[in-house]
């Protein structure tokens, strides 16, 4: 409910318009209650409600049209990205894991050729000690029987003298022992006798 008020002072005249209120009366007038349902101060009025309404589908339409889609489009193009750099880092982990089976591949390899080849050389080292060592016996084999025939010969060389030097000892000695001169046979007999000689029948 529309209510003026008018004011006057002097020579000026105030008009004004209250809605939902009461107007005090002049003395002597009783005064006029509002109805309470226009006291409500948050009971919308209906221009509000439709310009609320107008705004909210103004922005609804602004975002579905324009910000929508951009906003779509830069998450799929994120998306996207995203995709592609873990496509492309699971490549070079594919790429790397198969280096690196090649390169231990390699270096088994490099490691059974050379484990071979140490193999190889040890066994030439082995065979050529081995005949270094056979031809080095059988070089000392031969001056050890060399120098056994030269002693051998030296021995048998030297026989003769040995004999007769044992001979005059065992000659003198007999006759010192005995007073007599002792026979040469007998002699003879006990010098090959103390010498180990083969003594004849």
């Amino acid at each position: 409910m529309l209510t003026a008020v008018v004011t006057s002072s002097g020579s000026s005249i105030e008009v004004s318009f209250l809605e939902g209120a009461f107007v005090g009366a002049e003395e002597g007038e009783e005064e006029v209650e509002v109805p309470e349902s226009d006291l409500n101060p948050i009971f919308p009025e209906l221009k509000e409600v439709a310009w609320g309404f107008g705004a909210f589908v103004i922005l609804f339409v602004v975002l579905r049209l324009f910000l929508l889609p951009k906003i779509q489009k830069g998450m799929k193009s994120r998306y996207d990205t995203i995709h592609d750099d873990f496509d492309t880092a699971e490549t070079l982990t594919a790429s790397a894991r198969a280096d690196v089976a090649e390169y231990e591949a390699q270096v088994a390899s490099v490691r059974a050729d050379a484990q071979t080849r140490v193999e190889a050389a040890r066994a030439t080292l082995e065979a050529e000690r081995a005949e270094k060592l056979g031809g080095l016996n059988a070089r000392i084999a031969d001056k050890r029987a060399a120098a056994a025939a030269e002693v051998d010969a030296a021995r048998v060389a030297a026989l003769p003298e040995v004999e007769a030097a044992v001979a005059d000892v065992a000659e003198l000695a007999g006759r010192l022992a005995t007073g007599t001169q002792p026979s040469s046979e007998a002699v003879t007999f006990a010098v090959r006798a103390a010498m180990g000689q083969e003594v004849p029948a």
